[in-house]
């Protein structure tokens, strides 16, 4: 009796003619927006975006998909679009994404060779594109790492930080922010990662989950690709992978050396990994959602490792290690068996 899902049925079958045999949720989601394969008469099927117009907007999302198109990537074909209730008709890209056929023994050289080409084709191809979106500026790169204080400190592990804490992480936001604002600017999805791209015939990949997309630093959408937040690989393979995609976009990367690179790829991971240690939390306490709390080890492991490797991370690498590392299993142990009762 969910009132979106009648209007999703009356939608498809009286205003486009498409009258669905069958209907199930398609994939989980981070946001308010949810997902729903439906098939007719004949056996096709298409994917209904359920995005309610007080929660979410599709109009990025429509205007999105045609910048990407545009730069020769694959995204759901749109069939039809009702703004006024939310809805969004898709093409079907099907069921396996990167990370399933990746933990069903799909080859990874060929996958992440895929992935690194589409990305390469978005952000050479997509220059004139990325003048089209909002800027990845310090506002909201700010704004992102904000949420890790408040909702995976405070809440999660219990940490009430001090004013020295404060004052840390401040100057550590500050310093990540400048870093990531030197670098070359090229159109960002934001989200570039195993779940969201879906594997297709030969190889191919199409890209889903891109209407949050801003023009932004270039090593961005490389470590949401190769530091995942849902799947870890060897220091000696990421910087093999990161060395190889420097090569194929030396045009927007020219005067970069391996090094720089290395570090741009770092430091906006840094950014990229704290603000998401503030969102996994978040979807637990605000959401209720509890399935990524599983993966905070893992990103924050990444935030230990790269801290670590910079020395003007030293004090923030320090403060890692002491106050945050040491409450995350017990906190994880906490919120999971509040969420299995």
């Amino acid at each position: 009796m969910d009132p979106r899902i009648l209007l999703i049925r009356d939608w498809l079958e009286r205003d486009l003619g498409w009258s669905p045999t069958r209907m199930e949720p398609a994939s989980a989601d981070a946001s308010f927006r949810r997902y729903f394969r439906v098939w007719n008469a004949a056996g096709a099927t298409r994917i209904v975006m359920d995005a309610p117009p007080d929660r979410e907007d599709i109009a990025p999302y429509v205007r999105v998909a045609g910048l990407l198109a545009g730069c020769d990537v694959r995204v759901p074909h749109i069939d039809a679009a009702d703004a006024a209730r939310g809805l969004l008709l898709l093409e079907d890209f099907g069921s396996t994404h990167m990370l399933a056929a990746l933990e069903a023994g799909a080859d990874a050289g060929a996958l992440y060779a895929s992935a690194l080409e589409a990305l390469s084709r978005i952000q050479l191809r997509g220059l004139v594109a990325a003048r089209e979106l909002p800027p990845y500026d310090r506002a909201a790169l700010e704004r992102e790492m904000a949420l890790c204080p408040e909702w995976f400190c405070r809440l999660h592990l219990g940490l009430e930080p001090d004013v020295a804490d404060a004052q840390l992480f401040a100057q550590t936001v500050d310093f990540l922010v400048r870093e990531a604002l030197a670098q070359p600017v090229v159109f960002v999805h934001r989200d570039y990662h195993s779940r969201n791209l879906m594997r297709l015939e030969r190889e191919e990949l199409g890209i889903l989950d891109f209407q949050d997309a801003l023009a932004g630093p270039i090593g961005y959408d490389l470590v949401s690709l190769l530091k995942d937040c849902y799947i870890a690989w060897p220091r000696a393979r990421v910087e093999s992978w990161v060395e190889g995609y420097r090569l194929q976009v030396g045009a927007i990367a020219a005067g970069a050396g391996p090094r720089e690179f290395l570090r741009w790829f770092d430091l906006v991971g840094l950014q990229r990994h704290i603000k998401v240690l503030g969102i996994f939390a978040r979807l637990w306490y605000r959401d209720g959602k509890s399935g990524y709390l599983g993966d905070l080890p893992r990103v924050l492991g990444y935030v230990r490792d790269t801290a670590a490797r910079y020395p003007e991370l030293g004090e923030f690498s320090a403060w890692i290690e002491g106050r945050l590392a040491p409450g995350l299993a017990a906190a994880n142990a906490r919120a999971l068996g509040g969420a299995g009762r």
